[in-house]
Parts: C-alpha cells; sequence; structure tokens
C-alpha cells in the first residue's frame, strides 16, 4: 500500500514549517517566494493531492457559480450537460456551493445577450458557458477575463477568448465524420442535403459553422461532385418545416443522403417516415430521445455522441479544483465522437457516464 504522504513530511522536506505547508496548500497568503518554491517543488515529486472536500471545509466559503447554457429541455443535449454539472456538485456536497442557472433561447440572439448582461451584475465567483454565438460569447469572455472570474466552456470552444479549460466534441470533425459516413450510405450518383437552424440575429451558432466546414472539406477532399443542397428549419415554425421540406424534397428528387448540423435530427427523421420517403438517408448528431427512437426505428442511420454529460461534469469539477486548490487544468479537452446505430444503442446508454461514477 502506497504511503500517505503528510503535511509534515513535506514540510520537512521543504525545509519549512506545516504551517507554513498549510498556507501554500490553502493559498491563505503571508508566505515567501522562497518557501512557496520549495514547497511546490516538493508537492511535484511526491504527487501530493489535497483533499478537495476538507479544504472547502477549511475555507468556509460559499462558491458562487453560474451555469449559462441554451435552455435544458427533458431529454435534449443540454440537459445532458446539466446532469453532469449536478453529478460534479453532488459529489463534493461538503463544499457550499451556490449554483445559478441563467439559459437563454440557442435561436435568438436577444435572449442571449439579456442573459449574459445578468451573468455581470451577479459577479460570480466562476461561470460555466455553453455558447452558441460567437460575438456575444467573446464580449462575455473578455469581460470575465478583465474581473479575473475564471469560466469554463461546454460543448465548444470559442476562438478569441481564454478559458480556463474548456470540454468539448471537435465539431470539424465531427462534420467531417457525418459527411464521410453519410457517403458510405448513398449511391455514388446522389446529391447531399444539409438542415441547419434559422437565428434571429445571427446566422447559424458556433458548433452549426464548424460543422458545416468539416463536412464541406471531406466532401472536397473526396471529389464529391453532385449537389449540396441547404435545408433551412427553425424551431418556431412547426407547420412552416413541414412546408419547406414537403418542397425541398420534391424539387430535390436526387437528395439521397442528409446531415443535420444540430440536435434536431428526428424533424427529418418524422418527416421521412410520415411522407413514407424511405430512400433518404440520415446521419445526425446527439443521443436525444426523439433521436434515440428514430434510430431504433430505422429512420435515422447513424448517431454521433457527444458525451454531454462527461463534459458537464468535467467543468464543474474542474472549475470546483481551481477555486478551492488552485489546480489549473489541462485547457484543450475534447470528447471522443461515439458512432452509435441502432444495433448499439442500447449498450451505449447503457454504459452511459454518469452510470459508472
Amino acid at each position: 500500500m502506497k504511503k500517505r504522504i503528510r503535511i509534515k513530511d513535506i514540510a520537512a522536506q521543504a525545509g519549512v514549517s506545516p504551517g507554513t505547508v498549510d498556507r501554500i496548500l490553502h493559498n491563505r497568503g503571508n508566505v515567501s517566494e522562497k518557501a512557496r518554491n520549495a514547497v511546490e517543488e516538493v508537492l511535484k515529486q511526491v504527487g501530493y493531492r489535497p483533499n478537495i472536500h476538507l479544504s472547502g471545509l477549511s475555507l468556509k466559503k460559499t462558491y458562487e457559480i453560474v451555469i449559462t447554457t441554451p435552455h435544458a429541455s427533458h431529454g435534449e443535449y443540454w440537459e445532458s450537460i446539466h446532469n453532469g454539472i449536478r453529478e460534479a456538485i453532488d459529489q463534493h456536497e461538503s463544499i457550499h456551493i451556490k449554483t445559478t442557472y441563467l439559459t437563454y433561447d440557442q435561436y435568438n440572439i436577444y435572449s442571449c445577450q439579456n442573459v449574459f448582461t445578468q451573468i455581470l451584475i451577479l459577479m460570480p465567483d466562476a461561470v460555466i458557458i455553453g455558447p452558441t454565438f460567437k460575438d456575444e460569447t467573446i464580449e462575455l469572455a473578455n469581460k470575465l477575463a478583465e474581473k479575473n472570474i475564471p469560466f469554463t466552456f461546454v460543448d465548444s470552444m470559442v476562438e478569441g477568448t481564454s478559458p480556463l479549460a474548456f470540454y468539448s466534441a471537435n465539431h470539424y470533425i465531427c462534420g467531417y465524420l457525418m459527411c464521410k459516413l453519410l457517403k458510405s450510405l448513398i449511391p455514388e450518383s446522389s446529391d447531399i442535403g444539409v438542415l441547419q437552424a434559422i437565428r434571429i440575429g445571427d446566422q447559424s451558432a458556433n458548433t452549426s459553422i464548424l460543422r458545416r466546414k468539416g463536412a464541406y472539406d471531406y466532401l472536397t477532399e473526396a471529389n464529391f461532385s453532385n449537389q449540396i443542397h441547404t435545408i433551412q428549419f427553425s424551431v418556431y415554425e412547426a407547420q412552416g418545416n413541414e412546408d419547406k421540406m414537403n418542397e425541398f424534397f420534391s424539387s430535390h428528387p436526387n437528395v439521397k443522403g442528409v446531415i443535420v448540423l444540430n440536435s434536431r435530427g428526428n424533424v427529418v427523421a418524422n418527416f421521412l417516415e410520415k411522407n413514407k420517403i424511405n430512400d433518404v438517408r440520415l446521419v445526425c448528431v446527439d443521443l436525444t430521445k426523439p433521436n434515440i427512437c428514430a434510430l431504433k426505428n430505422g429512420r435515422i442511420n447513424f448517431l454521433i455522441d457527444q458525451n454531454p454529460d462527461y463534459q458537464g461534469y468535467m467543468a464543474m469539477k474542474t472549475l470546483l479544483e481551481y477555486l478551492i486548490l488552485q489546480t489549473k487544468p489541462k485547457v484543450e479537452n475534447y470528447m471522443p465522437l461515439n458512432i452509435v446505430t441502432k444495433e448499439t444503442i442500447d449498450l451505449q446508454l447503457e454504459f452511459n457516464f454518469l452510470k459508472k461514477i
């Protein structure tokens, strides 16, 4: 059994008092640079990791953390991220944490702007950001940095910002992979459709931009010479979507494959089923309940899972360790992309991250 390293052992090796080691571990100040360097060198040598729960209790502080993401509807992608965040909080229940959830409409830039303004008024100790609109996120991130408020990203990284860490799929690779999978399913002479959400006040989400670039780059590399068509979709106009897709598939009979750049793949799947269109293949993202249903009945051919629960868990865990222990994490953290089919979906759900911890 590995011998437990005690504070007095570290103090002896570093040539300082146990009280000095305790002040360094808990970031209480009143320590010389020479002493801090000596202790940190010993900590590195012995691989010492303080108990985050005990450290939090000894500080007797309440940490105020804001979580801002798109609205988290039941069974949808963002709910999984929130589930992971709550799991991290539950595992650190001995630490005093006050969480405020400020969610926004991911299809409305003005909703996002209003919520981001509220965050700056609250002046929390830390923030978890699920970004959608690039410019608004950059502005928020820069203002948080000016106020020395640490933040982590979930779902995507936004260039021009300096998060403590981010946990995300590589959306460029995701789009690339989606088209690679789709091309293997459709006849050589087929056209391809790309479904993209319409947003109020902005052209598209940060993730959709990256996925679209990855998809188009793959098709260029693969010397795809047929047509690529955009299918527009609005969450606010169910009947309008039905009409648009009717018109689209009637006007483009050679489209035999569609990728969906957001988590609403079930919308296309339901349309195809309702209209008995059986020769169009679908590749989509996210294990939402509607998408899983469409995958199981064969309307979606491949789903790509981005491990959102793990993203949320690590984003919160990273902030807590930084706030309490000043632990500096690895900044770039890309999630594995799991390709899921109707044959593997039940096993994928059984081995869900939150069920294993």
